[in-house]
């Protein structure tokens, strides 16, 4: 049985964890109200381009080709970009993600393309040491990329993949990672990343009649490559605040369980310390009558 100075070292470290958690949650409160408006800024932008470049998709003259558009006839390779945390203490953020991820190369690519190869881009840290001990091919890392996140690191990201499409050494780019729906909800999504969907059949009646200059192919072949960009750098932007949401959620979690933690261990406190003076009575009294006798 515990005794009374145990239980009230146990009550001064849950109390001092309870002070961790509650500080580590304020704090990934403050830094999801930055992630969040960064991400409600990014959403309009990035559905605005997709609009845009479905409409000259449809409307595009006819042979016009660009390499980021080829649908290849057998999938033999694909390039996988899987966008963790770079940190933990947030709950199951990552082991979803990469639990899921996973699952996908190891069993639905195998059904779906037999032939092909997969090869990971990792970016955070705890999807690379969780992709560092498989035996996947791994084209190129991004570790600790959140801690000042940047436009630049989408930009590599794309660039690696989209040359590597141009190239033929992939045929399909997808990427996972966790969208922000809602501070108690991260959902994780996969998309498709190349070669980029232009919807034509879906937007063809809703096309438009614009007068382009110059024309459509040349606006293109310059708005594909920013629509790439920027798909990643959405995606980048959806996993910081899915992580802060998460991170705060799992912070407020632990600091309540360790509140109740507390006050179960003052109870049995109370109730140790109770006992022990009974049993000091008893012993007293009992010394007491055996003086008597």
């Amino acid at each position: 049985m515990a005794t009374l100075r145990d239980i009230r070292h146990r009550i001064t470290a849950v109390k001092n964890t309870a002070k961790i958690t509650s500080a580590m949650r304020m704090v990934a409160a403050a830094k999801l109200r930055r992630a969040q408006e960064s991400i409600m800024s990014a959403r309009p932008y990035t559905d605005k381009m997709a609009g845009v470049l479905a409409n000259l998709a449809a409307s595009s003259e006819e042979g016009y080709f660009h390499p980021l558009l080829r649908k290849p006839d057998t999938i033999r390779s694909i390039a996988v970009i899987v966008i963790s945390s770079d940190r933990g203490l947030c709950g199951s953020f990552n082991a979803n993600l990469l639990r899921t991820a996973a699952h996908y190369i190891d069993n639905t690519i195998p059904k779906e393309f037999p032939q092909a190869k997969v090869s990971v881009y990792s970016v955070g840290k705890r999807s690379v040491n969780f992709f560092s001990k498989r035996s996947d091919t791994h084209p190129a890392q991004f570790p600790d990329i959140f801690a000042q996140l940047s436009f630049s690191t989408a930009q590599e990201i794309a660039s690696l993949t989209s040359d590597g499409f141009i190239n033929e050494k992939f045929d399909q780019v997808i990427v996972y990672y966790n969208e922000f729906i809602s501070v108690i909800k991260q959902q994780v999504i996969l998309k498709q990343l190349l070669p980029v969907e232009s919807k034509q059949n879906d937007q063809k009646a809703a096309v438009s009649d614009y007068l382009y200059e110059p024309n459509r192919g040349d606006i293109m072949d310059i708005l594909l490559p920013k629509y790439l960009n920027n798909i990643v750098w959405k995606a980048l932007l959806e996993s910081n605040a899915a992580e802060q949401a998460a991170r705060m959620m799992a912070m407020e979690t632990a600091t309540i369980n360790a509140r109740d933690l507390i006050k179960a261990l003052q109870l049995s406190y109370n109730k140790a310390r109770q006992a022990s003076i009974t049993t000091e009575m008893l012993e007293i009294v009992g010394g007491a009558e055996a003086l008597k006798n």
